[in-house]
């Protein structure tokens, strides 16, 4: 692995944030559905890109044309894209395992009342919740839910401590 720094030690570059993360869609409708209605983010903006060549620059993907949105929750933002054009697309379908699979994790409250809400828009788990046992992140429950796209979520839910503690 190489150095990110120069000789004289500093980079010669700096990242000023994290802007977003894309995702892509089958169905713009039905990701804004489930990320505005059902999880609570704020729908920004919608935009169309036609096939003029700067998006196909962009993504290295010939003839592509696309709709985006994106949304905006929790101190983050998401751009679901669905492309139009070229025909031959597919879903992914890659599991934690395998190179280049992501996923976000977000913090809720309810852990089973969000799962049971989210098998409506066609999101299960991919196996049971599961609890961390000592350490920083005792009591901690989490789980790994995929979605329609194959798109993986990770959903955490805090200890619930009582009034004792």
């Amino acid at each position: 692995m190489t150095s990110a720094t120069g000789a004289d030690g500093v980079r010669p570059f700096r990242i000023m944030h994290v802007d977003h993360t894309g995702i892509t869609v089958s169905s713009l409708a039905d990701s804004l559905d489930f990320w505005v209605g059902t999880l609570g983010f704020r729908h920004l903006y919608t935009w169309d890109f036609e096939n003029d060549g700067f998006i196909e620059n962009l993504v290295g993907v010939e003839g592509a044309s696309l709709s985006l949105a994106m949304v905006e929750g929790y101190g983050h933002k998401i751009e679901l894209l669905q492309y139009h054009s070229p025909a031959d697309r597919s879903t992914v379908n890659a599991r934690a395992s395998d190179a280049g699979f992501i996923h976000i994790a977000l913090y809720v409250d309810d852990l089973d009342a969000l799962l049971e809400r989210i098998k409506k828009d066609g999101w299960i788990p991919v196996g049971p919740p599961q609890c961390v046992e000592g350490g920083e992140r005792d009591g901690l429950r989490l789980v790994y839910v995929r979605g329609p796209d194959g798109v993986t979520l990770e959903f955490l839910q805090p200890p619930v401590r009582s009034s004792i503690d």
